[in-house]
Protein backbone atom coordinates (compact mmCIF):
# COMPACT_ATOMS: atom_id res chain seq x y z
CA UNK A 1 0.00 0.00 0.00
CA UNK A 2 0.74 3.44 -0.87
CA UNK A 3 2.02 5.54 2.41
CA UNK A 4 0.59 8.94 1.52
CA UNK A 5 2.26 10.77 4.61
CA UNK A 6 5.39 9.36 3.11
CA UNK A 7 4.33 10.91 -0.24
CA UNK A 8 3.12 14.30 1.37
CA UNK A 9 7.28 14.42 2.45
CA UNK A 10 8.65 13.77 -0.56
CA UNK A 11 6.56 15.88 -2.17
CA UNK A 12 7.67 18.47 0.48
CA UNK A 13 10.88 18.19 -0.19
CA UNK A 14 10.41 19.14 -4.07
CA UNK A 15 11.02 23.19 -4.06
CA UNK A 16 8.17 23.91 -6.19
CA UNK A 17 7.44 27.61 -5.30
CA UNK A 18 5.20 28.41 -8.39
CA UNK A 19 6.32 28.28 -11.49
CA UNK A 20 8.29 25.76 -11.11
CA UNK A 21 8.21 22.15 -11.40
CA UNK A 22 10.95 21.89 -8.45
CA UNK A 23 11.04 17.47 -9.30
CA UNK A 24 7.10 17.34 -8.08
CA UNK A 25 5.36 16.13 -10.81
CA UNK A 26 8.10 14.01 -12.27
CA UNK A 27 7.83 12.19 -9.12
CA UNK A 28 4.36 11.66 -9.15
CA UNK A 29 4.54 10.97 -12.83
CA UNK A 30 6.91 7.85 -11.83
CA UNK A 31 4.91 6.55 -9.32
CA UNK A 32 1.03 6.22 -11.05
CA UNK A 33 2.94 4.93 -14.29
CA UNK A 34 4.16 1.96 -12.08
CA UNK A 35 0.81 1.06 -11.73
CA UNK A 36 -0.44 1.45 -15.16
CA UNK A 37 -1.64 4.92 -15.21
CA UNK A 38 -0.54 6.63 -18.73
CA UNK A 39 0.42 9.54 -17.73
CA UNK A 40 0.86 12.76 -19.99
CA UNK A 41 2.41 16.40 -19.69
CA UNK A 42 0.46 19.30 -20.53
CA UNK A 43 3.51 21.87 -20.03
CA UNK A 44 2.33 25.30 -21.61
CA UNK A 45 4.94 28.30 -21.07
CA UNK A 46 7.11 28.42 -17.42
CA UNK A 47 4.37 25.92 -16.39
CA UNK A 48 4.50 22.14 -16.03
CA UNK A 49 1.22 19.82 -15.59
CA UNK A 50 0.22 16.15 -15.73
CA UNK A 51 -2.67 14.63 -17.27
CA UNK A 52 -2.82 10.75 -16.22
CA UNK A 53 -5.44 7.97 -16.72
CA UNK A 54 -6.40 4.76 -15.63
CA UNK A 55 -8.86 2.79 -17.48
CA UNK A 56 -11.84 3.62 -19.75
CA UNK A 57 -15.54 4.21 -19.58
CA UNK A 58 -17.03 5.99 -16.79
CA UNK A 59 -14.66 8.42 -15.42
CA UNK A 60 -14.15 9.79 -11.59
CA UNK A 61 -11.65 13.18 -11.77
CA UNK A 62 -9.15 14.70 -9.25
CA UNK A 63 -7.74 17.71 -9.44
CA UNK A 64 -4.82 19.33 -6.95
CA UNK A 65 -1.51 20.91 -7.74
CA UNK A 66 1.93 20.94 -6.05
CA UNK A 67 2.99 24.03 -6.53
CA UNK A 68 3.47 26.75 -3.40
CA UNK A 69 3.90 30.24 -2.55
CA UNK A 70 7.00 31.01 -1.78
CA UNK A 71 8.60 30.98 2.54
CA UNK A 72 9.01 34.59 2.67
CA UNK A 73 11.52 34.98 5.58
CA UNK A 74 13.27 31.60 6.05
CA UNK A 75 15.04 32.96 8.88
CA UNK A 76 11.26 32.98 10.79
CA UNK A 77 10.73 29.66 10.23
CA UNK A 78 11.82 27.06 13.03
CA UNK A 79 12.29 24.29 10.75
CA UNK A 80 13.97 23.80 6.94
CA UNK A 81 11.08 24.91 4.64
CA UNK A 82 11.27 22.47 2.38
CA UNK A 83 13.17 19.63 4.88
CA UNK A 84 8.96 17.85 5.87
CA UNK A 85 10.46 17.50 9.72
CA UNK A 86 8.10 15.61 12.00
CA UNK A 87 7.20 17.02 15.30
CA UNK A 88 4.67 15.87 17.78
CA UNK A 89 2.80 14.19 14.74
CA UNK A 90 2.95 16.98 12.74
CA UNK A 91 4.74 17.28 9.47
CA UNK A 92 6.48 20.71 8.64
CA UNK A 93 6.92 22.27 5.56
CA UNK A 94 5.42 24.29 2.37
CA UNK A 95 2.68 23.14 0.94
CA UNK A 96 2.28 20.47 3.72
CA UNK A 97 -1.12 21.42 3.87
CA UNK A 98 -2.06 23.53 0.63
CA UNK A 99 -1.82 21.01 -0.98
CA UNK A 100 0.96 18.74 -1.09
CA UNK A 101 -0.65 16.58 1.33
CA UNK A 102 -4.31 16.23 -0.14
CA UNK A 103 -2.10 15.43 -3.83
CA UNK A 104 -0.46 12.67 -2.18
CA UNK A 105 -3.90 11.13 -0.36
CA UNK A 106 -5.88 10.93 -3.70
CA UNK A 107 -2.39 10.07 -5.87
CA UNK A 108 -1.93 7.06 -2.85
CA UNK A 109 -6.19 6.36 -2.42
CA UNK A 110 -6.04 6.26 -6.73
CA UNK A 111 -2.92 4.20 -7.17
CA UNK A 112 -3.61 1.10 -3.95
CA UNK A 113 -8.03 1.42 -5.46
CA UNK A 114 -6.34 0.18 -9.19
CA UNK A 115 -4.02 -2.20 -7.91
CA UNK A 116 -6.26 -4.09 -5.08
CA UNK A 117 -9.92 -3.34 -6.96
CA UNK A 118 -9.55 -2.51 -10.51
CA UNK A 119 -12.68 -0.75 -10.78
CA UNK A 120 -15.22 -0.88 -14.02
CA UNK A 121 -14.65 2.64 -15.41
CA UNK A 122 -11.43 5.06 -14.88
CA UNK A 123 -9.86 7.82 -12.74
CA UNK A 124 -8.10 10.70 -14.37
CA UNK A 125 -6.20 12.67 -12.25
CA UNK A 126 -5.07 16.13 -13.51
CA UNK A 127 -2.38 18.01 -11.41
CA UNK A 128 -0.83 21.16 -12.11
CA UNK A 129 2.02 23.54 -10.88
CA UNK A 130 -0.19 26.78 -11.41
CA UNK A 131 -2.37 27.42 -9.34
CA UNK A 132 -1.17 29.47 -6.39
CA UNK A 133 0.31 31.98 -9.24
CA UNK A 134 -1.60 33.59 -12.56
CA UNK A 135 -3.51 30.38 -12.53
CA UNK A 136 -3.66 31.23 -16.44
CA UNK A 137 -1.48 27.93 -17.61
CA UNK A 138 -2.48 25.11 -14.74
CA UNK A 139 -5.73 23.59 -15.01
CA UNK A 140 -6.97 25.94 -17.93
CA UNK A 141 -3.78 24.45 -19.88
CA UNK A 142 -5.12 20.81 -18.60
CA UNK A 143 -8.62 21.23 -19.67
CA UNK A 144 -8.24 22.81 -23.21
CA UNK A 145 -5.95 20.14 -23.69
CA UNK A 146 -8.77 17.45 -22.53
CA UNK A 147 -11.24 18.71 -25.06
CA UNK A 148 -9.12 19.06 -27.99
CA UNK A 149 -7.59 15.07 -27.32
CA UNK A 150 -10.97 14.08 -26.29
CA UNK A 151 -10.35 13.13 -22.37
CA UNK A 152 -13.58 13.98 -19.82
CA UNK A 153 -14.41 13.76 -16.64
CA UNK A 154 -17.90 12.79 -15.10
CA UNK A 155 -17.34 14.33 -11.83
CA UNK A 156 -14.76 15.92 -10.23
CA UNK A 157 -12.91 16.15 -6.33
CA UNK A 158 -10.48 18.88 -5.53
CA UNK A 159 -8.26 18.08 -3.08
CA UNK A 160 -8.11 21.46 -1.56
CA UNK A 161 -7.99 22.33 2.10
CA UNK A 162 -11.27 23.13 3.12
CA UNK A 163 -11.78 22.71 7.06
CA UNK A 164 -11.55 25.15 9.24
CA UNK A 165 -10.64 23.87 12.33
CA UNK A 166 -12.00 19.77 12.66
CA UNK A 167 -11.52 16.85 9.88
CA UNK A 168 -14.44 16.33 8.11
CA UNK A 169 -16.01 19.82 8.88
CA UNK A 170 -16.73 21.34 5.84
CA UNK A 171 -16.81 20.46 2.10
CA UNK A 172 -17.02 23.14 -0.87
CA UNK A 173 -20.29 22.96 -3.15
CA UNK A 174 -18.79 26.40 -4.53
CA UNK A 175 -17.19 29.51 -4.94
CA UNK A 176 -17.63 33.16 -4.45
CA UNK A 177 -16.06 35.30 -7.80
CA UNK A 178 -13.67 37.36 -7.08
CA UNK A 179 -12.37 40.55 -9.05
CA UNK A 180 -10.16 44.01 -8.42
CA UNK A 181 -11.11 47.44 -9.44
CA UNK A 182 -8.11 49.93 -10.12
CA UNK A 183 -9.30 53.65 -9.94
CA UNK A 184 -6.85 56.73 -10.36
CA UNK A 185 -8.61 59.77 -9.76
CA UNK A 186 -6.96 62.84 -11.48
CA UNK A 187 -7.43 66.73 -10.58
CA UNK A 188 -5.04 69.42 -10.46
CA UNK A 189 -1.71 69.88 -9.29
CA UNK A 190 -1.24 73.49 -6.52
CA UNK A 191 0.13 74.86 -3.78
CA UNK A 192 -1.34 73.41 -0.31
CA UNK A 193 -1.96 77.36 0.72
CA UNK A 194 -3.97 77.86 -2.10
CA UNK A 195 -6.64 75.25 -3.06
CA UNK A 196 -8.80 77.12 -4.59
CA UNK A 197 -6.42 77.10 -7.49
CA UNK A 198 -6.06 73.52 -7.71
CA UNK A 199 -8.07 70.53 -8.23
CA UNK A 200 -7.05 68.20 -4.96
CA UNK A 201 -8.12 64.34 -6.28
CA UNK A 202 -8.20 63.37 -2.34
CA UNK A 203 -11.57 64.72 -1.03
CA UNK A 204 -12.93 62.78 -4.10
CA UNK A 205 -10.85 59.66 -3.73
CA UNK A 206 -12.26 59.70 0.38
CA UNK A 207 -15.60 60.01 -0.72
CA UNK A 208 -15.48 57.01 -3.39
CA UNK A 209 -13.97 54.46 -0.88
CA UNK A 210 -16.28 55.92 1.52
CA UNK A 211 -19.57 55.06 -0.56
CA UNK A 212 -17.90 51.64 -2.20
CA UNK A 213 -16.90 50.46 1.77
CA UNK A 214 -20.33 51.18 3.23
CA UNK A 215 -22.47 49.98 0.16
CA UNK A 216 -24.86 46.78 0.91
CA UNK A 217 -24.41 44.36 -2.53
CA UNK A 218 -27.00 41.93 -1.31
CA UNK A 219 -27.88 40.04 1.85
CA UNK A 220 -27.23 36.64 0.39
CA UNK A 221 -28.31 33.71 -2.04
CA UNK A 222 -29.52 30.56 -0.95
CA UNK A 223 -26.18 29.52 -0.94
CA UNK A 224 -23.92 32.04 -0.68
CA UNK A 225 -23.27 34.72 2.02
CA UNK A 226 -23.32 38.30 1.07
CA UNK A 227 -20.98 39.58 -1.22
CA UNK A 228 -18.42 41.75 0.06
CA UNK A 229 -16.45 44.62 -0.81
CA UNK A 230 -12.51 45.63 0.96
CA UNK A 231 -10.23 48.57 0.16
CA UNK A 232 -7.32 47.21 0.15
CA UNK A 233 -5.09 50.15 -0.94
CA UNK A 234 -4.97 53.66 -1.29
CA UNK A 235 -2.01 54.89 -2.80
CA UNK A 236 -0.68 59.00 -3.30
CA UNK A 237 2.88 59.17 -4.55
CA UNK A 238 3.38 62.69 -2.17
CA UNK A 239 5.82 63.27 0.18
CA UNK A 240 5.42 67.09 0.02
CA UNK A 241 2.98 68.61 2.40
CA UNK A 242 2.94 71.82 0.68
CA UNK A 243 1.85 69.99 -2.65
CA UNK A 244 -1.87 69.25 -3.20
CA UNK A 245 -0.77 66.54 -5.40
CA UNK A 246 -2.53 66.12 -8.99
CA UNK A 247 -3.61 61.74 -8.68
CA UNK A 248 -4.09 59.19 -6.49
CA UNK A 249 -5.05 55.72 -7.28
CA UNK A 250 -6.77 52.96 -5.03
CA UNK A 251 -7.36 49.30 -5.45
CA UNK A 252 -10.70 47.73 -4.27
CA UNK A 253 -11.29 43.46 -4.09
CA UNK A 254 -14.99 42.30 -4.31
CA UNK A 255 -15.84 38.36 -3.62
CA UNK A 256 -19.65 38.32 -5.27
CA UNK A 257 -21.78 35.69 -5.07
CA UNK A 258 -24.51 34.81 -7.54
CA UNK A 259 -27.01 37.42 -7.61
CA UNK A 260 -23.72 39.06 -10.04
CA UNK A 261 -21.95 39.12 -12.69
CA UNK A 262 -18.24 40.40 -12.82
CA UNK A 263 -19.75 42.57 -15.95
CA UNK A 264 -22.46 43.75 -13.19
CA UNK A 265 -20.18 44.88 -10.63
CA UNK A 266 -18.36 46.50 -13.51
CA UNK A 267 -21.14 48.67 -14.59
CA UNK A 268 -21.74 49.24 -10.66
CA UNK A 269 -18.87 50.92 -9.71
CA UNK A 270 -18.30 52.62 -13.10
CA UNK A 271 -21.55 54.59 -12.02
CA UNK A 272 -20.19 55.37 -8.88
CA UNK A 273 -17.06 56.19 -10.58
CA UNK A 274 -18.94 58.80 -12.86
CA UNK A 275 -20.77 60.33 -9.83
CA UNK A 276 -17.60 60.81 -8.03
CA UNK A 277 -16.13 62.85 -11.32
CA UNK A 278 -19.43 65.01 -11.92
CA UNK A 279 -19.66 65.88 -7.97
CA UNK A 280 -15.95 67.39 -7.22
CA UNK A 281 -15.10 67.94 -11.12
CA UNK A 282 -11.92 65.18 -11.17
CA UNK A 283 -11.14 62.47 -13.43
CA UNK A 284 -12.12 59.56 -12.60
CA UNK A 285 -10.23 56.03 -14.43
CA UNK A 286 -11.61 52.71 -13.76
CA UNK A 287 -9.76 49.55 -14.91
CA UNK A 288 -11.08 45.65 -13.72
CA UNK A 289 -9.78 42.43 -13.64
CA UNK A 290 -12.04 39.35 -12.89
CA UNK A 291 -10.15 35.79 -11.41
CA UNK A 292 -13.31 34.23 -11.41
CA UNK A 293 -17.32 34.53 -11.35
CA UNK A 294 -19.45 32.64 -8.44
CA UNK A 295 -20.31 29.08 -9.28
CA UNK A 296 -21.94 26.43 -7.90
CA UNK A 297 -22.77 22.88 -7.77
CA UNK A 298 -26.00 22.75 -5.97
CA UNK A 299 -26.54 19.23 -4.00
CA UNK A 300 -26.37 16.22 -6.25
CA UNK A 301 -25.53 12.35 -6.17
CA UNK A 302 -21.98 14.11 -6.36
CA UNK A 303 -22.12 15.86 -2.99
CA UNK A 304 -24.21 13.36 -1.34
CA UNK A 305 -20.99 10.43 -2.34
CA UNK A 306 -18.80 13.10 -0.53
CA UNK A 307 -20.41 13.70 2.40
CA UNK A 308 -21.27 10.12 3.03
CA UNK A 309 -17.56 9.05 2.83
CA UNK A 310 -16.78 11.89 5.41
CA UNK A 311 -19.35 11.44 7.45
CA UNK A 312 -18.62 7.53 7.64
CA UNK A 313 -14.66 7.84 7.94
CA UNK A 314 -14.82 10.82 10.52
CA UNK A 315 -18.13 10.87 12.51
CA UNK A 316 -19.07 14.56 11.14
CA UNK A 317 -21.06 15.40 8.69
CA UNK A 318 -19.65 18.47 6.80
CA UNK A 319 -21.29 21.74 6.00
CA UNK A 320 -22.01 21.98 2.29
CA UNK A 321 -20.19 25.59 1.76
CA UNK A 322 -19.46 28.09 -0.55
CA UNK A 323 -17.04 30.35 1.51
CA UNK A 324 -13.68 31.17 1.68
CA UNK A 325 -11.52 32.37 -1.49
CA UNK A 326 -10.90 31.13 -5.37
CA UNK A 327 -9.75 27.63 -5.98
CA UNK A 328 -9.39 25.77 -9.51
CA UNK A 329 -12.83 24.13 -9.36
CA UNK A 330 -14.10 28.11 -10.88
CA UNK A 331 -12.54 25.96 -14.11
CA UNK A 332 -13.17 22.58 -13.52
CA UNK A 333 -17.08 23.43 -13.39
CA UNK A 334 -16.84 24.26 -16.91
CA UNK A 335 -15.93 20.86 -17.53
CA UNK A 336 -18.17 19.03 -15.38
CA UNK A 337 -19.99 18.85 -11.96
CA UNK A 338 -17.23 19.50 -9.16
CA UNK A 339 -16.67 19.61 -5.03
CA UNK A 340 -13.99 20.32 -2.73
CA UNK A 341 -12.80 18.06 0.13
CA UNK A 342 -9.49 18.19 2.21
CA UNK A 343 -7.77 18.30 5.43
CA UNK A 344 -7.91 21.20 8.20
CA UNK A 345 -6.34 24.05 6.49
CA UNK A 346 -5.04 26.56 9.20
CA UNK A 347 -1.34 27.06 8.62
CA UNK A 348 -2.00 27.22 4.66
CA UNK A 349 0.65 29.68 3.34
CA UNK A 350 2.13 30.75 7.11
CA UNK A 351 5.60 30.32 8.27
CA UNK A 352 5.61 26.88 10.01
CA UNK A 353 3.42 25.47 8.03
CA UNK A 354 2.44 21.50 8.57
CA UNK A 355 -0.05 18.90 8.48
CA UNK A 356 -1.47 16.70 11.49
CA UNK A 357 0.02 13.36 9.68
CA UNK A 358 -3.16 11.54 11.06
CA UNK A 359 -5.03 13.45 8.61
CA UNK A 360 -3.40 12.48 5.76
CA UNK A 361 -4.36 8.58 6.61
CA UNK A 362 -7.42 9.90 6.90
CA UNK A 363 -8.03 11.79 4.02
CA UNK A 364 -6.68 8.71 1.60
CA UNK A 365 -9.22 6.77 3.45
CA UNK A 366 -11.97 9.13 2.57
CA UNK A 367 -11.24 9.10 -0.78
CA UNK A 368 -10.59 5.55 -1.02
CA UNK A 369 -14.51 4.82 0.30
CA UNK A 370 -15.39 7.63 -2.42
CA UNK A 371 -14.12 5.79 -5.51
CA UNK A 372 -15.33 2.45 -4.00
CA UNK A 373 -18.62 3.85 -3.36
CA UNK A 374 -18.38 5.76 -6.85
CA UNK A 375 -17.95 2.70 -8.71
CA UNK A 376 -20.23 0.07 -6.95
Amino acid sequence: MVDPAQLTADLIRCTSVTPEEGGALTLLEDRLSSVGFTCTRVDRGDVSNLFARWGTGKTFGFNGHTDVVPVGDVAAWTVDPFGAEIRDGFMYGRGATDMKSGVAAFVAAAMDFVSETPPGGSIVLTITGDEEGAAKDGTVALLEWMQTNGETMDVCLLGEPTCPDDMGQMMKIGRRGSMNAFFKITGQQGHSAYPHRAKNPLPAMACLVAKLSSAELDQGTEYFDASSLAVVTIDTDNTATNIIPAQTRSTVNLRFNDAHSGASLTDWLQTQANGIATEFDVSVELETSISGESFITPPSALSELVANAVEIETNLTPEMSTSGGTSDARFVQHHCPVVEFGLVGKTMHQVDERVEIAQIHQLKSIYTRILRDYFT
